[in-house]
């Protein structure tokens, strides 16, 4: 893949998501520059802050499985 087309294809996703989630777009971007990098993602904020929504919605976007884990 070309970096014209995974520059296309991201910015797809990251539509996709602004549209379900009310976030800052900075944060999207951490977050789909750790899972493109086939790494892992920690989420941690107070309740009530869209976490799980915002997980959820990128699984979605990219075509993956979702789980959730509370501690």
């Amino acid at each position: 893949m070309n970096v014209e087309l995974a520059s296309d294809r991201s910015e797809a996703v990251l539509k996709e998501i602004s549209e379900a989630v009310i976030v800052d777009r900075a944060f999207l971007e951490t977050v789909l520059t750790g899972i493109l990098a086939e790494g892992h993602v920690l989420l941690e904020d107070v309740p009530g802050t869209g976490k799980t929504l915002t997980a959820r919605s990128l699984a979605n976007a990219l075509g993956l499985e979702f789980n959730r884990i509370q501690f």
